[in-house]
């Protein structure tokens, strides 16, 4: 893979942002990402399908951390089927020997209308998929995934599933995804009083949307929006700047920048951009 090809630069092999996939460059070395677009039918509430492949038979365990985004997810591992509520805190995912991962990512407040309880009722928890969806159907469902060899059709099996509980677009889970992907547009919009503005109505009425459909609040996804922007850039350009970056990103200060980013991605601004320089080196090497 050569510097051109994407995950140096912060994406993948197609030009795709890794944004929230710490130290991009394993993507290619050590596993496979794939991404695909759900159905017509079912994208008022999927964001995508996503798959993880790898191979490391004769090699070390190997861990992958992730900064999460505000979407809940479904997936298909190898010790099991589950339901992701959004992770307040960065997650360590570890992959040994061989193995294929099947995730489905919902939109922002996507995953609403299928439960019976608000998302905030499983933020920073992994569940059982059957759990949610109850035993037998559950059972039923990863039986059919892990039959099939294809991953169209192991992505088939998830959107009937979905398809049969789904009652049609909810214009709430609309009006959420829009307030989210305002705040990717416009990374200037660093407080929930200005995002309440934007969004004609109160601070208190984002809250109570957020609880109910998102998992978090609006301040959460502020700032998560200002951390997976500057850990994107400096995965791009590890010698970017820093302090130039904190303040493009929002922040007042370069010593809340750093705490901030410390605290979630584990390592300082610095660290972080030292270990992207030296992965992306190994990359082009390889």
């Amino acid at each position: 893979m050569t510097p051109a090809s994407g995950a140096a630069r912060g994406r993948d092999g197609a030009g795709r942002s890794m944004r929230g996939i710490l130290e991009p460059d394993n993507e290619g070395a050590i596993f496979r990402l794939g991404r695909h677009n759900p159905a017509l039918d079912l994208r008022h509430a999927l964001d995508r399908h996503w798959t993880v492949e790898w191979d490391l038979r004769g090699r070390a365990p190997f861990a992958q951390e992730i900064v999460n985004h505000p979407n809940v997810n479904l997936s298909f591992e190898p010790d099991g089927a589950f339901v992701w509520g959004v992770g307040t805190t960065r997650t360590s995912h570890e992959l040994r020997e061989r193995g294929w991962v099947l995730g489905t990512r919902f939109r922002p407040g996507g995953f609403r209308p299928f439960v019976a309880l608000p998302v905030a009722a499983l933020t920073d928890r992994t569940v059982p998929l059957a759990d949610v969806f109850g035993r037998a159907d559950a059972d039923a469902l990863e039986a059919r995934v892990r039959g099939e060899e294809a991953t169209a059709e192991r992505i088939a099996h998830v959107e009937q599933f979905l398809r049969e509980r789904s009652d049609g677009p909810d214009a709430r889970v609309a009006e959420v995804a829009g307030i989210v992907q305002l705040l990717l547009d416009e990374p200037a919009i660093t407080r929930v009083d200005q995002l309440a503005a934007r969004c004609h109505v109160s601070p208190r009425t984002l809250q109570r949307l957020f609880h109910d459909y998102v998992g978090v609040s609006p301040k959460w996804v502020v700032r998560r929006q200002r951390l997976h922007t500057a850990a994107e850039r400096i995965a791009e350009q590890p010698a970017v700047d820093l302090a130039g970056l904190a303040v493009e990103v929002g922040y007042f200060d370069q010593a809340h920048f750093i705490n901030e980013f410390k605290a979630v991605v584990g390592r300082t601004p610095a660290d972080y951009a030292a270990a992207c320089a030296v992965a992306a080196a190994a990359t082009v090497a390889a």
